[in-house]
């Protein structure tokens, strides 16, 4: 047996390997995997829009004008005329001054953090931000430290202790709890010692916010310096891709020195001209956001005295703690019993004890889905 071949076997033996599901249907809350279909509770398509009627036309008129691809890099001939008009649509629904799409999340973050932050410098994150913070922040050439889940003081604290320039990095909303991070405070902390603050708002933008325009709307912050926001478009817009929104100064820098934006290809036009609908319909359709706070509030009102262990989420990110990652592939076995999909989520997604089912909702689910979701639970929650 090879090396390889240990470490594979070790993840199965601690209940940790895991396996791609093959969608064979639009992605949705009625799906069809390996050959089954399965109500979704798993999916952060928040508003529904993966597959509208109206993004898929966009897209179609994209490509047939633009082609499926974008052949080049922004800097050589990949920046096309939706590139561009969606870069000026996303900066003036967030409240920026300027906007830069990034092909993902994941790159965006790389190229921020790499971009900025240079030998001497400090960042400071939060220790359950992302993988791609934490990723990025290593890859910089900067010092980095990381703080205990919401804890100011101790930001504070290394604020004071840096010598160098020091950028605050967070999630604003996080992926696997679902709560918001204190953005005023650590924006005060931040103002207060002359640093950054990144926030990358993947699972608020679209969802939370006047009009979803965010995690800094839903706290009445504007997006001036020292802000540097990280918007994603694969989650609540329905589409892929990712963008950064600050001052000009700031977007100027990255798209002079941003590795992951300067050295790959750019986002297909035709993606473009899909999120601009997307966009469209995020400002215009309120009752998408209204809906899956209807849905939230009903799932913890009908969780609340099961016995479960619901997080104090009040976003689309409905995670129900079960401690190990066997009870955690038991639950989830149980409720595809049932028809329904929520992936187990285990370690080192989450730290080590705390395996989860992560529920997450859509404005797509009817009241029918949460009535089916609240029983299986309660099924569940008796067995357990």
């Amino acid at each position: 047996m090879t090396d390889l071949d240990q470490k594979l076997q070790a993840l199965r033996d601690e209940n940790l390997f895991r396996e791609r599901r093959l969608l064979q249907s639009r992605q949705g809350v009625e799906i069809t995997i390996d050959n089954e279909p399965l109500l979704a509770f798993c999916s952060n398509d928040y508003l529904g829009l993966a597959a509208d009627p109206r993004v898929i036309a966009a897209m179609q008129r994209g490509a047939e004008e633009y082609g499926v691809g974008s052949g080049a890099s922004h800097l050589v001939t990949g920046h096309s005329t939706p590139h561009h008009a969606l870069e000026e649509e996303l900066a003036e629904f967030v409240g920026a001054e300027r906007a830069l799409v990034f092909s993902t999340g994941y790159m965006a973050n790389i190229g921020v953090l790499s971009s900025l932050m240079q030998r001497g410098s400090l960042i400071i994150e939060d220790k359950l931000n992302h993988a791609s913070l934490i990723d990025a922040a290593r890859l910089a050439r900067a010092d980095s430290r990381r703080y205990l889940h919401g804890d100011l003081a101790r930001v504070e604290q290394l604020l004071k202790e840096a010598n160098g320039h020091t950028l605050i990095a967070t999630d604003a909303v996080f992926s696997m709890d679902g709560d918001l991070a204190p953005l005023p405070q650590l924006l005060a902390l931040a103002r207060q010692h002359g640093g950054w603050l990144l926030a990358d708002d993947a699972h608020g933008l679209g969802v939370i916010g006047e009009h979803g325009r965010g995690s800094f709307s839903h706290f009445g912050i504007g997006l001036d310096d020292p802000i540097i926001y990280i918007g994603t478009l694969g989650k609540a817009f329905g589409t892929f891709g990712a963008f950064v929104a600050g001052s000009d100064t700031l977007i100027e820098t990255l798209l002079q020195t941003a590795r992951t934006y300067i050295y790959t290809t750019a986002l297909p036009p035709a993606v473009a001209e899909a999120t601009r609908e997307s966009l469209r319909i995020v400002k215009s359709e309120d009752w998408r956001r209204e809906r899956l706070s209807k849905l939230i509030s009903a799932f913890r009102a009908g969780v609340s005295e099961m016995g479960l262990d619901l997080m104090p989420s009040d976003t689309a990110i409905q995670p129900i703690v079960l401690g190990s990652a066997e009870a955690a592939l038991a639950a989830t076995s149980k409720l595809r019993e049932q028809g329904i999909l929520v992936p187990a989520i285990r370690p080192p997604t989450v730290p080590a004890g705390s395996a989860r089912l992560r529920i997450t909702f859509s404005a797509a689910h009817t009241d029918e889905h949460l009535e089916t979701l609240l029983s299986a639970l309660a099924e569940l929650a008796v067995a357990a």
